[in-house]
């Protein structure tokens, strides 16, 4: 399984849960899956998509700029989860 696959996984199991949801009070989860390197050209972590200021951000931020950086790195990925399967 690769890094897609395991972030593809981690955001159908939150959204499941309603972890994505506006009205649920839970904190939203991090997409970090442990794989923890930059790309190449350093625009994004290769396990779970976010810019590094992304990853600076998301220990202060509130659960909506949360649930939008989890947007924003879906679209990154590739990663529809509208989408029947995967």
């Amino acid at each position: 399984m690769n890094a897609i696959d395991l972030l593809a996984a981690r955001a159908r199991q939150l959204s499941g849960s309603g972890h994505f949801d506006a009205d649920n009070a839970e904190p939203v989860a991090s997409p970090c899956i442990s794989v923890c390197r930059m790309s190449p050209d350093r625009s994004h972590c290769e396990g779970c998509f976010r810019t590094l200021d992304e990853i600076r951000l998301w220990s202060g931020a509130d659960s909506s700029l949360r649930r939008c950086i989890w947007a924003k790195l879906l679209g990154r990925a590739g990663i529809d989860l509208n989408a029947t399967s995967t």
